[in-house]
């Protein structure tokens, strides 16, 4: 097994672009059932050094980071000033901007990414802790941006029980399983993640028959082909999809929105009560069907505008 890019295969952060950073974070922090965390602003160009595309900027980001028992949650609101964030957010819209890496050297790991045709987009320091950042430009390859963290101490990210004990996730976990992107092509995507960390190319799963798998997509019975290939991460699942002619949500996505990001997963218990729950919040359900190999089922909860991505519930019979 090769050395992965930046030395570990540790996905840990999970970073969403939002435009009303309060509102998002009671949403997420109910969604987890965690400690609340307070937003905060960071600092000026005197302390954080912010330059995009090779220029220095005023930027300043409004941030709150949710610990979760795998994952960090970054939330970011940023202001009118040129950065990769605003771009994001005026291009794009809400939703995940980046997937995080902690690394031992930036000034060690970064001549490596760029070597491998991954430019530095952005670089800055931290505000409250002795760090700094860089964000490189993985977008074409990875369908997100990566960021890499170096730190004089180790961030917290451990998770902490909510003072309030009934205070529960909503889905009755808060351990994100996957994510999932939709892509056109799915051996170069998956080529360009397995170099990244360092990892063997799982086989490609093409989707089962539609008398197991069952997908209903806007109400209608659909074929729902694609296929798809899980890379394994010690924190968490990267899913990749490459839609098929029929209808469905990966392929409807490829067309509104082209790749990248389709969803995160949760593992739940009593799937039927946790759509219900959902559709009653004014989540409706997108897709459902079962698992290539009939040992579970999924469904896909319209939830993007409250938590910037579609939510998809999994059960599995075997667990």
């Amino acid at each position: 097994m090769a050395e992965s890019l930046l030395g570990n295969r540790n996905i840990n952060q999970l970073a969403f672009v939002v435009k009303d950073i309060e509102a998002a974070n009671l949403a997420f922090t109910r969604l987890l059932g965690i400690k609340k965390a307070e937003p905060f602003l960071t600092g000026d160009s005197s302390v954080s050094k912010v330059t995009f595309r090779g220029v220095p900027t005023e930027s300043q980001s409004k941030l709150a980071f949710l610990n979760t028992p795998t994952v960090q949650f970054e939330l970011i609101e940023p202001d009118k000033n040129p950065g990769t964030m605003r771009e994001f957010l005026d291009e794009v819209g809400e939703g995940i901007h980046h997937i995080a890496f902690d690394v031992d050297s930036i000034q060690k790991r970064l001549p490596i990414m760029e070597k491998s045709g991954y430019p530095a987009l952005q670089t800055g320091e931290f505000t409250s802790s002795d760090g700094r950042y860089v964000y490189v430009d993985t977008l074409d390859d990875h369908k997100t941006l990566v960021e890499l963290l170096e730190s004089a101490e180790p961030r917290v990210t451990a998770w902490e029980r909510p003072e309030d004990a009934s205070i529960q996730p909503l889905l009755g976990t808060n351990k994100v399983e996957q994510l999932a992107f939709v892509v056109k092509d799915l051996d170069a995507a998956a080529d360009a993640y397995c170099k990244l960390l360092g990892v063997e190319k799982p086989p490609i799963i093409h989707s089962g028959s539609s008398d197991i798998t069952n997908v209903i997509y806007k109400g209608k019975p659909t074929e729902g082909k694609s296929k798809y290939m899980f890379i394994n991460t010690p924190l968490i699942q990267i899913e990749l999809i490459e839609p098929g002619e029929s209808p469905s949500t990966w392929k409807d996505h490829l067309e509104t929105y082209g790749e990248g990001v389709h969803h995160i997963s949760f593992v739940v218990k009593d799937m039927e009560a946790k759509m219900k729950m959902l559709e009653e919040m004014g989540y409706p359900v997108i897709q459902t069907g079962n698992f290539f190999n009939g040992k579970g089922r999924y469904a896909y909860m319209d939830t993007k505008a409250t938590f910037k991505v579609i939510i998809e519930l999994l059960e599995r019979y075997d667990e």
